[in-house]
């Protein structure tokens, strides 16, 4: 009988070490190594998965310009804000992982597409954590088509992979990677070995048998993926469901694309049938009061492969404290500290007694550079209780010398703010369209100085 062996799994980062120590030599965590037992590999899971990588005789060497550059054979989900995070539809033999906090609406989800998806392909949807009586009552409730998707509430991998097997489908979804385990893993389900080997074993099957294989995970209370972080390296997708728990609206961010860029953003409704789509997601962010109030600018950024309007708000009132706060959601906050650096240098505006806040409507996270001379502008408005015109929108990236410099695809984001009826703009002049925009009065600015005579 083969020797049973043990390693010291980090829960942190997932990295392995052969003994037990106080303080993980990878992440520098402590105090967070386990003992994992790892029994002895079995014949019949070695055997099966040999020829994953492709066998020493058959696999040859090719020259990197005589590799075939075909575009993979996508298809689509049957959601437009689906197909645009992945980058343009569901690649065949692709490991999805899709993550979020209880109730975003991850099953919801899948359970949606997985049953548009049954209709023309074969699609199995696997169930560790609801029975599939209860599947199946939320699956009537949302009036989807039920006669085509094959169901399975199973948690052991191997028996889930074997079924797999005889039942040949193009695209599986396993909910959740949390609750699966392996016979041959010696912890509990949920643990750091058990997600790291269930998910690997997977991802395996997918690639060798081609199958479009979804994977829903849990977050942890800091918002980020629970489990290791091998996790994330051997899937070839990585998908965030978000939503605030008081908001209808979801977000979905991608944070690893193999085939796709990473910044796309997609924008979800949930309703009483399930998750809608939202084709026009600028407007949702705009729903701005009848008075146009001090503070209160729009800003045009950038998402992926598509413009997105959103309102920044600021507030700067005198502080009571020693310490002034600065508060900023869904903004970055030492960059909110260094524009006010700036605005006080080069602007001539003292708020070192002000407290001052920063909010993005909606609940969308910007992260770009060209919000800077939006929440400028904003907490001058604010400071001097003068409302910004209605029909402006702003953009652009302030240096730290009180320059303005242009920002990536300025033309495109002034045509999207033109579609929504906005008639003035105070953007970098190297973001000027050559070709003045019918209705629009474009301001090109390259100092600060030049924005604040602007308003």
């Amino acid at each position: 009988m083969a020797k049973a062996k043990s390693a010291y799994v980090c829960n942190d980062c997932g990295s392995d070490h052969p003994r037990w120590q106080g303080q993980c030599n990878a992440c520098g965590a402590w105090n967070t190594l386990t003992e994992v037992r790892l029994g002895a590999t079995s014949k019949g899971r070695s055997d099966r998965f040999s020829g994953y990588a492709g066998d020493a005789a058959s696999a040859g060497v090719q020259l990197l310009n005589e590799i075939n550059l075909e575009e993979l054979p996508r298809f689509s989900s049957g959601f437009s804000e689906l197909d645009r995070v992945l980058g343009g539809g569901i690649v065949p033999g692709s490991a999805i992982l899709i993550g979020g906090s209880p109730g975003a609406g991850k099953s919801t989800l899948l359970l949606q597409t997985m049953c548009r998806l049954s209709q023309g392909m074969n699609a199995i949807y696997v169930t560790g954590e609801e029975s599939l009586q209860q599947v199946a009552m939320r699956a009537n409730r949302l009036a989807l088509p039920t006669d085509k998707l094959k169901m399975l509430s199973e948690t052991s991998v191997e028996q889930i992979c074997h079924i797999a097997e005889k039942e040949k489908p193009a695209i599986m979804v396993i909910d959740s990677i949390q609750v699966m385990h392996m016979a041959d893993v010696q912890s509990a389900p949920g643990s750091v070995a058990q997600v790291r080997e269930s998910a690997a074993y997977l991802t395996r099957f997918a690639k060798q048998n081609n199958v479009a294989m979804f994977l829903v995970g849990h977050v942890t209370k800091d918002g980020s993926l629970a489990g290791p972080k091998v996790l994330e390296h051997c899937i070839d997708c990585s998908v965030l469901l978000d939503g605030e728990g008081d908001s209808r609206f979801r977000t979905m961010r991608s944070h690893k694309n193999r085939f796709g860029a990473v910044n796309e953003l997609g924008v979800f409704a949930m309703t009483g049938q399930g998750l809608k789509e939202v084709a026009n997601p600028s407007a949702i962010f705009l729903s701005r009061g009848e008075e146009q109030a001090p503070g209160s600018v729009v800003l045009v950024i950038w998402e992926g492969t598509r413009p997105l309007l959103v309102e920044l708000q600021a507030l700067v009132d005198h502080s009571q404290l020693g310490n002034p706060r600065r508060i900023a959601v869904g903004l970055e906050q030492n960059r909110l500290a260094m524009l006010l650096a700036v605005l006080h240098r080069h602007g001539g505006l003292q708020m070192s007694d002000q407290d001052v806040f920063a909010n993005v409507v909606g609940g969308v996270k910007v992260t770009e550079t060209g919000a800077d001379l939006s929440l400028l502008l904003a907490m001058v408005s604010s400071f001097r209780d003068h409302a910004l015109p209605r029909d402006l929108v702003v953009f652009g990236e302030v240096g730290l010398s009180g320059e303005i410099r242009p920002v990536p695809n300025g033309g495109e984001r002034l045509n999207e703010a033109a579609k929504h009826g906005f008639t003035r703009a105070i953007v970098p002049k190297g973001n000027v369209p050559r070709q003045p925009i019918a209705g629009m009065e474009v301001i090109g600015v390259t100092k600060l100085e030049q924005a604040l005579e602007a308003i």
